[in-house]
């Protein structure tokens, strides 16, 4: 844990210094870069437990938690161009992951939904993924720790939203 500390050095005699740590003010900027290289870290290491690329997982994730979407709100929701997410819906249509067909209020418009087979494979990746995080969770970190955690993940969220 990064904890962003100042040293005060005091004598108190010829043989004898205190040395103390104060808690200083966090530096936004040290914060963030360390955010990122740890959250990078924790991604690569999800990746590896992943079998989609982090693109189609959250497509698939999505889908699965808010049902039915056009590829243009997949786009804006993933905050990827509209051509980027088309491509990922074809790769994952070609999968079989997921179906599109064409908007009943707007022809012009593509909606895209999860496929029972889609469903299914992403359930069974969650429960490797979540399996290996879950599992790290309880055995890594102290019931302490674990609380931290739990606050820290909505101040996450709120990040991620912004």
């Amino acid at each position: 844990m990064i904890i962003y500390r100042k040293t005060e050095q005091f004598s108190c005699g010829s043989r004898c210094i205190v040395v103390r740590e104060v808690a200083g003010a966090v530096d936004s900027n040290r914060l963030a870069s360390e955010l990122r290289m740890v959250l990078g870290h924790l991604v690569r290491r999800l990746r590896a437990e992943h079998g989609f690329s982090l693109t189609q997982g959250a497509v698939l994730g999505r889908l699965d938690r808010e049902g039915t979407r056009s590829i243009g709100e997949l786009a804006a929701a993933e905050r990827v161009r509209p051509q980027s997410m088309a491509q990922t819906v074809s790769d994952l249509e070609a999968d079989g992951l997921i179906a599109r067909r064409a908007d009943p209020a707007d022809a012009r418009r593509a909606l895209v939904a999860l496929t029972e087979h889609g469903r299914q494979t992403l359930e069974a990746e969650r429960r490797q993924r979540e399996g290996w995080l879950a599992r790290a969770i309880a055995e890594d970190l102290s019931p302490a720790e674990r609380q931290l955690l739990a606050r820290a993940t909505s101040l996450l969220q709120r990040l991620s939203e912004s």
